[in-house]
């Protein structure tokens, strides 16, 4: 007798392959609906750091230029260098990279008080469609990010 309780306990402790296949399947059609969103969300958070990058940017040149009367930096690395007071026009050690790795495309001005600012999206080359599209600071300060 005390055999047969045994073993209706065991039997009674775990749970079959069918109940263990709709878990499965739940899980699994819950990821098909999850996922993509979470990658979405993924996609646009890359270009949100994009718009606040080119804005920090955007913010520090024009405050050098200020400090400098009206002339540019040469490369955006004169925006993390130290003056004898230990400011810098950004607050970091090295200038920000985009979320793909690429650094930020500045030119600076040749004789006007025009500079470019760009981001040239995930393929780091000039032109092209959904991440790959480039945005400048210009189209930052217009709303014209999208």
């Amino acid at each position: 007798m005390k055999v047969r309780i045994q073993t209706k306990a065991r039997r009674q402790a775990g749970f079959s392959i069918a109940e263990l296949m709709v878990v499965i399947l739940i899980i699994g059609l819950l990821a098909t609906q999850v996922v993509p969103r979470v990658l979405d969300s993924l996609g646009d958070a890359k270009w949100g750091k994009v718009t606040a990058d080119l804005g920090a940017l955007g913010g520090a040149l024009r405050q050098y230029a200020i400090k400098n009367g009206g002339d540019y930096p040469d490369s955006l690395e004169r925006l993390v260098e130290r003056d004898e007071n230990g400011r810098a026009f950004l607050e970091q050690t090295e200038v920000p990279r985009d979320p793909w790795d690429n650094e930020y495309v500045y030119i600076s001005p040749n004789g006007t008080n025009n500079y470019e600012l760009w981001c040239y999206g995930k393929d780091g080359a000039p032109g092209g469609e959904g991440d790959d599209r480039d945005v400048s600071y210009e189209m930052v300060l217009n709303g014209q990010t999208e």
